[in-house]
């Protein structure tokens, strides 16, 4: 028998929770440890949608990237998915930061999409966890094609700007990273692939000789529930682990 406690006390040997940066709620959030699980959804986001689709595969337990509780709640009311997680009996365990900074986490997930060799960790000023991948493309891209291999591995309509040289070495981040550039400047990185950046980033980058690519916050850390859904099934055979289909309602004009 499987249950809540004993997928905590695994994604904790995997991403372990204590990694977790300062500003993060990973963790068990939502549940009963010692409630029997024989069915897991994984999902990127615990929202109204990944909810009905954890309902429809029975699901004892979610397991997320982003907590489902992050900042301070002064009520949960219906709606909100903490309260609709409580009341279909849904446990939910999230590894948010842990699992950016773990050994097969996200950020390795991207740097094995992107082909990366020699792959190392890197403490920033920014981040002191290891939390960056940083490693070399097979051969030599400019900077177009980089960003062509971005938009076509990971299904985004990307923001980029040209450092105005050939591509040899490259940073991933999953999520938001454009607060890294000045990192990534003083490290002398070819190119930073991340989720989010700003127009001030853009700038600091390109006049700095930096390549940045923002792929999507959700493009760029989706590629991991997959990667961890196969974790628990090989750990936990026994149970049903489905990863849920989760749409981004994204408009533009």
């Amino acid at each position: 028998m499987v249950t809540v406690k004993d997928v905590y006390d695994y994604i904790d040997t995997i991403a372990p929770f204590s990694g977790q940066l300062d500003f993060d709620n990973s963790g068990f959030l939502v549940g009963d440890p010692d409630r029997t699980v024989k069915n897991i959804a994984v999902s990127l986001d615990i929202t109204s949608e990944t909810i009905a689709g954890a309902r429809e595969c029975q699901a004892d337990l979610m397991v997320s990237h982003h907590p489902v509780i992050y900042k301070a709640k002064k009520n949960i009311l219906k709606g909100d998915p903490v309260y609709e997680l409580i009341s279909s009996g849904i446990s939910a365990i999230c590894a948010h930061t842990s699992l950016d900074c773990a050994v097969g986490g996200v950020n390795d997930v991207l740097a094995e999409i992107f082909g990366l060799e020699k792959v190392e960790a890197l403490p920033t000023n920014e981040l002191p966890t290891p939390m960056i991948r940083v490693g070399f493309l097979p051969e030599p891209l400019t900077p177009y094609e980089l960003a062509a291999t971005a938009a076509e591995k990971l299904g985004s309509r990307l923001r980029w700007c040209d450092g105005g040289k050939p591509i040899e070495t490259v940073a991933v981040c999953g999520g938001s990273g454009g607060s890294l550039v000045n990192d990534m400047i003083e490290l002398q990185i070819d190119a930073l692939i991340t989720g989010d950046a700003g127009y001030h980033n853009f700038l600091d980058a390109e006049e700095n000789g930096l390549t940045l690519i923002a792929a999507g916050h959700f493009e760029t850390e989706n590629p991991v529930v997959p990667v961890l859904a196969e974790k628990l099934r090989s750990r936990f055979p026994d149970v049903t682990v489905a990863v849920l289909t989760q749409t981004v309602q994204e408009k533009r004009l």
